[in-house]
């Protein structure tokens, strides 16, 4: 069984940073896409950074290029989001999300995301 479980978020002021991180279990190798959501009150929930199957596309949202940024370690089965310069807007909750085929551009399609973790929460005070 897959699981995805985030930690990592909290409070923290604008202009400072968190890393959060998913502990990935129940994938048999490293080839799968995955990557960070996030949902914000009253708005839809958004990509904000993926890797694709073969890790030579990394995805961003523009808005947060140049802030975050997305890194794997394997052999702890780990994915993290950096984010720096933090602003209010980036306040939400993050998700990760994986996908066993992973592909070019997998994370626009969210209702075919095969699993979810249960979501971290970041605020950003101003």
């Amino acid at each position: 069984e897959v699981q995805l479980v985030e930690s990592g978020g909290g409070l923290v002021q604008a202009g400072g940073s968190l890393r959060l991180s998913c502990a990935v279990s129940g994938f048999t190798d490293d080839d799968f896409g995955i990557g960070w959501f996030r949902q914000a009150p009253g708005q839809e929930r958004e990509a904000v950074s993926c890797f694709t199957t073969s890790d030579d596309e990394i995805y961003y949202k523009d808005s947060v290029k140049g802030r975050f940024t997305i890194s794997r370690d394997n052999a702890k089965n780990t994915v993290y989001l950096q984010m720096n310069s933090l602003k209010p807007e980036d306040t939400a909750v993050y998700y990760c999300a994986a996908d066993v085929f992973g592909d070019s551009e997998w994370y626009n399609d969210q209702e075919l995301i095969d699993y979810w973790g249960r979501g971290t929460q970041v605020t950003v005070s101003s």
